[in-house]
């Protein structure tokens, strides 16, 4: 049976009608924790005992409309997975504006509003844990400008509300995956399988995988870790270009 850390608890997971979001959802629930499962449309399928909520991250009353439903119906509030993330347009020239904001407004608005309208209930419940999901991107340049901004943004308002918020014990942390095997990745085909070949493992993230990560980082066992960039990548953030070009000519010492 699975472990039961968050039993008596309550989580709140954004972006959670797919990919990484629905199985951190199903794996809190298997935990014990009471979830409200957040998307942009409410009709999704949840585990049982899961709430699923119509959630728009980019919108204030959205955002006050859900934390005076858990406060009224639990009355505390433990852990909030920031998770629900867009990414549209390319490079500078092609993106349209208008694209460029809505990537913002989801990727980095949306955790900060969450955050804000979420954190005051986590004080009045003694502490919590806030999980604001990045990206490896987020410490290099990468062909899509919306995204790259707000990844890197995210880094920055984490280190920020985890200054602001510990002398209310609740710990801000941001992870940072890379590939990730999920349907809406393996279907662009060819660029999955470059990219797979990019990362130094050569092996691409599976959602139960940063799930596993993100419960053990939302767990007392984490007590003293907050502010922290954590990648779960495969070693991309690691490697830069530099690692490309000697895997290319063959200059690791151990592939001689």
């Amino acid at each position: 049976m699975p472990e039961a850390r968050f039993e008596g608890r309550v989580v709140i997971v954004t972006g959670a009608a797919g990919g990484q979001g629905s199985v951190e959802v199903a794996r809190f629930a298997a935990e014990g924790a009471r979830v409200y499962a957040c998307d942009l449309k409410s009709d999704f399928a949840a585990p049982a005992g899961v709430q699923s909520v119509a959630l728009d991250v980019a919108s204030e009353a959205s955002w006050a409309s859900l934390e005076a439903r858990v406060r009224e119906r639990e009355g505390r509030l433990d852990v909030l997975v920031n998770n629900a993330g867009v990414s549209l347009g390319r490079g500078v020239i092609t993106t349209q504006l208008a694209d460029f904001q809505k990537t913002l407004d989801v990727n980095l608005t949306g955790a900060f509003l969450g955050m804000r309208a979420c954190t005051p209930l986590m004080r009045d419940s003694g502490g919590g844990s806030i999980l604001n999901v990045g990206s490896a991107v987020s410490f290099n340049g990468f062909y899509r400008i919306a995204y790259t901004a707000s990844k890197w943004g995210l880094r920055g308002i984490t280190k920020t509300a985890a200054l602001e918020f510990a002398p209310w014990k609740v710990r801000v942390n941001v992870i940072h995956p890379g590939l990730v095997h999920t349907p809406m990745a393996t279907a662009s085909g060819e660029l999955y399988e470059a990219i797979r070949d990019a990362v130094p493992t050569h092996v691409a993230t599976h959602a139960d995988e940063i799930a596993s990560f993100v419960l053990f980082l939302a767990s007392d066992a984490c007590a003293s870790i907050t502010g922290a960039d954590l990648p779960i990548d495969g070693g991309v953030s690691a490697a830069g270009a530099m690692n490309e070009v000697a895997r290319r000519l063959n200059l690791w010492d151990h592939a001689r």
